[in-house]
């Protein structure tokens, strides 16, 4: 499956200048199969409408680099400090997450009128040559390009909503034959996980560190659709033996049956996509299951899911990563000696370390400089409108 924001001109080794100007282009082309409509709506608390996004990641730039690096700099509007502050308590108070989709002013229009204010003066900006400001303009391309995949996240859960079940983008080819499943099995030992200073990582992905492992096996690919079905069918929903207490008491509550956005029409399954309604492919990898449903899944399956550790030095082994998020039995905790940044950039990561678990691997929505060993995604175990899917892990002994 290619990746969905893979575009346009390669960017490695281009100017900061080039990339900058790369990956807004790209935040805008993924918005450009969206209506005004479309941009403006919330389907949920936990999702943000498309506008949103593009105003916040321009309200980044110009917060923690065009005002303290230039000056003179004219802000667009000392309104948009509030509307589109995201969670940065040092910054100042910020509109509620939740209403974000009552936003219908500014309009869309004015939210791309403010993206070419700020991007045309950090244009400038690059242009000068201020080495001073290269960490944090790439910290917030980076920050930008999980954006572009929240866009899609986001837009996926909100057209499925919609009774008319649009399709945000032309259907792809399927998966095909499903590939039988193997298993690679790791002695496991001393092992170093973790960034190694070697390009660009996030602060959580570091510092390097060394692990001890027991002795396990990894799935060679994600599991499949078809997979989860016999599941399904075995009266996995029903069954209490396999999940989590947390996990079961969500079955019982949101009246969970099968994965996000599957439908079950007379005798079939479809599963809404960003294609629109298309029938189940039973090869395709699992998506959009919480970290509750891959732990069930686990247990019925006889298995467990990895840790994150196992995951990360067993990685170069795996086959199909980079389709699906997969989830992992660790907490997202701080690595030993970590140590969060100073100033309210320390905000990024470090405050969100509690109640959320690890995924691994990337997606077909994650920009393709984002999918690497060492990336650590996390979620609370309940989610599922990420693109969450499931890896089998073993022990051996």
């Amino acid at each position: 499956m290619s990746n969905m924001i893979t575009r346009g001109v390669r960017t490695h080794g281009a100017s900061l200048g080039k990339r900058f100007l790369y990956v807004r282009t790209c935040t805008e082309q993924l918005a450009e199969p969206l209506s005004a409509e479309d941009q403006t709506v919330q389907s949920m608390p936990d999702a943000s409408p498309t506008k949103w996004h593009l105003a916040h990641t321009t309200w980044f730039f110009e917060t923690f680099v065009l005002r303290p690096h230039v000056g003179g700099y004219r802000t667009f509007d000392p309104a948009y400090e509030y509307l589109f502050n995201s969670y940065y308590e040092a910054v100042g108070p910020r509109h509620p997450r939740p209403q974000r989709g009552m936003l219908t002013r500014p309009s869309l229009a004015e939210v791309m009128s403010y993206r070419r204010h700020v991007s045309d003066a950090m244009a400038a900006l690059l242009d000068s040559g201020n080495q001073d400001i290269d960490a944090i303009v790439e910290l917030g391309l980076h920050h930008e390009q999980q954006h572009q995949e929240l866009i899609l996240m986001d837009a996926k859960h909100l057209l499925s909503l919609n009774p008319l079940k649009p399709a945000y983008r032309a259907p792809t080819s399927s998966h095909g034959a499903a590939t039988p499943l193997a298993w690679r099995d790791f002695e496991g030992g001393l092992v170093e996980i973790g960034h190694d200073s070697e390009g660009f990582a996030f602060d959580n992905e570091g510092p390097r560190h060394r692990v001890w492992l027991e002795p396990y096996a990894l799935a060679s690919r994600p599991t499949n659709c078809g997979e989860y079905l016999a599941f399904i069918e075995d009266g996995g929903y029903q069954r209490p033996e396999f999940w989590l207490s947390a996990g079961w008491d969500c079955v019982n509550q949101r009246g969970w049956t099968a994965p996000l956005y599957w439908e079950k029409d007379d005798a079939e399954w479809r599963v809404f996509t960003l294609s629109g309604l298309q029938s189940l492919d039973p090869a395709a990898p699992v998506c959009h299951v919480s970290g509750f449903e891959a732990a069930a899944f686990a247990k019925w399956a006889g298995k467990r899911l990895p840790r994150e550790a196992e995951w990360e030095a067993g990685a170069s082994a795996l086959e199909d990563t980079g389709i699906v998020w997969e989830w992992t039995a660790s907490p997202y905790v701080a690595y030993p000696g970590y140590r969060e940044p100073a100033g309210a950039i320390g905000e990024y990561n470090g405050k969100f370390m509690a109640n959320q678990m690890v995924l691994r691997g990337g997606c077909s929505a994650t920009p393709a400089g984002h999918v690497r060993p060492t990336y650590r995604n996390f979620f609370p175990p309940d989610a599922r409108w990420m693109f969450g899917g499931i890896r089998l892990a073993e022990d051996l002994r």
